[in-house]
Formats: structure tokens, sequence, C-alpha cells
């Protein structure tokens, strides 16, 4: 009997951190052969940074380095590890109504921040820069200023605090992983309210990414100001559409002409430095 008051009161004494950080493994159908189980992103090292009394800890990552229009939206969250919604994932493995709910699931019960890179930006700064920019305005934008922060990629953001970049992030930590569905969901609405702004271009379909359907308009329609002006197809379209914008490249291996000139009058001495 005592053990069992024991048991019972072990349960109660678990805390929502525990049951909310605990993940489902990702089931295999049975009798289906070489299927590779893919883990989802867990919590496991903001807790061992908690446990060493390293608190606040941000996950940022970003959404939009590949499309030819549109920004770059950088998000950065800091889970509160007593409450974790369900589901969080790395955001290119759910659904995009999966990502909505997530995103107001996220948006509620911890601390976010979001931060926009323009494609004036990226035209001027080029698409790494402005988005490492997008990611460390996030990061200074939370509510509460992180102690470490981990990013999406190979490259640091130069913050105040420890940051550490973890190449594939969003399927391994789940504070890049609930970024990576802020920053996603963002821009996918954004996208949509720029297409009601540029109709023709089916941005509330591919989001401004180089799909078949994408070239098309750019092809018929030319280049929009929310387009990247130095990614290739777009360079194309306003080559088309707008010739009168496109600086003609200098070759610089081209062969020219110097005349050299010489004074017959000036006599050189042949043995001189001999």
């Amino acid at each position: 009997m005592a053990s069992a008051k024991k048991a019972a009161s072990a349960k109660l004494a678990e805390t929502p951190a525990a049951k909310t950080s605990a993940v489902k493994a990702p089931k295999v159908p049975a009798g289906r052969k070489g299927i590779i189980a893919i883990a989802p992103p867990s919590f496991r090292r903001e807790r061992a940074l908690i446990k060493r009394g390293v608190w606040p800890v941000a996950g940022c990552d970003e959404a939009g380095r590949g499309p030819l229009a549109g920004p770059v939206v950088a998000a950065a969250v800091i889970l509160d590890p007593d409450r974790i919604p369900r589901g969080i994932d790395d955001s290119k493995r759910l659904t995009a109504e999966e990502r909505e709910k997530l995103f107001d699931k996220i948006c509620a019960t911890a601390q976010v921040s979001v931060a926009v890179a323009s494609p004036s930006r990226i035209d001027r700064d080029n698409i790494l820069r402005a988005s490492l920019w997008a990611l460390k305005r996030a990061v200074v934008a939370l509510p509460e200023t992180p102690r470490h922060v981990f990013v999406d990629g190979r490259d640091r953001l130069d913050t105040e605090c420890d940051c550490e970049a973890v190449i594939g992030g969003d399927g391994i930590v789940l504070s890049i992983a609930a970024a990576s569905i802020v920053a996603k969901v963002t821009r996918d609405r954004l996208m949509c309210a720029l297409a009601q702004d540029c109709p023709g271009y089916g941005f509330e379909q591919h989001k401004g990414y180089a799909v078949p359907e994408h070239l098309d308009a750019l092809d018929r329609l030319g280049p929009t100001i929310h387009h990247r002006s130095f990614f290739a197809p777009v360079v194309a379209a306003r080559a088309k559409h707008m010739p009168w914008t496109v600086e003609p490249v200098q070759d610089l291996f081209a062969v020219t002409a110097v005349e050299v000139q010489v004074d017959t009058a000036v006599e050189i001495d042949v043995s001189a430095n001999l």
C-alpha cells in the first residue's frame, strides 16, 4: 500500500516541462521495410543549459533565402520549459495547416520576435548578409535578452550573448524548430498580402519561389519592386521588359590598344646600368 502511494505521488510530482518535452517516437508502418524514421527535434540542448544555470535560451531561424521575390523573414523564440506545445517540428516537415496551429500556440506560450530584411536590403548586402542581419535583429528584439542563442546553419551571429550555430538545427533543436515555424508562417502571410498588390504573379501559391508558374509570369509581366534585382531570372526579365535599367557589363579581359609615343629627341645610353 505504501509503495502504491509513493508511485502515485511520484506521478503527481512530474512537472509540466517533463510532460511537454517528452516527444513521441515516429511510428513506422508494420511490414514496411527500408523506411528511415526521422527523429523530431528535442529540447535536450536547451535543458542542458538550464541545468547549468544558463537561461533564457533562444532559437532562431529564417525563411525565404531562396525565392526570387519577397523579403527574408527571421524569427527568434524562447520556449517556456513548462508550456512547450506538442508537435513542434522543422517547418518543412509540417503542412500549412499544422504550421498555422503551432504558430498560434507558440506565440501564446513563448517569447517571440520577428525581423524582416526587404528585397532592397538583399540587393544591397546580398542574401547571406541580409539574412544574418535579420536574424540578429530578431534576437535583439526579444522581450527578454537571451544568454545563449541557437541559430540554424553554419554562421554564428554577432550577438552579445553566446551563439551556437547548428547545421540542420531546425530538425534537431526544438527552439530553432519553433522559430522556423514562426518565420515560415509570417513570411507566407506577407507573400499572400503581396499577391493582392501584384496580381498575376501567383505569390499566394508559390510564395515567390522559382517555380515554372512564377518564371512564366516574370517573362510575361516583368519584375515588380518586390523582386530581388540580382537573381538571374529577375535580371533576364528586367533585360526583356526594361532594358534601359540594365547596365552593360564591362569585359575586364578585353584587349585595348595603348598608343605609346617616344620622344626621338631624347638620347638613351644603352650601356647604362650594365
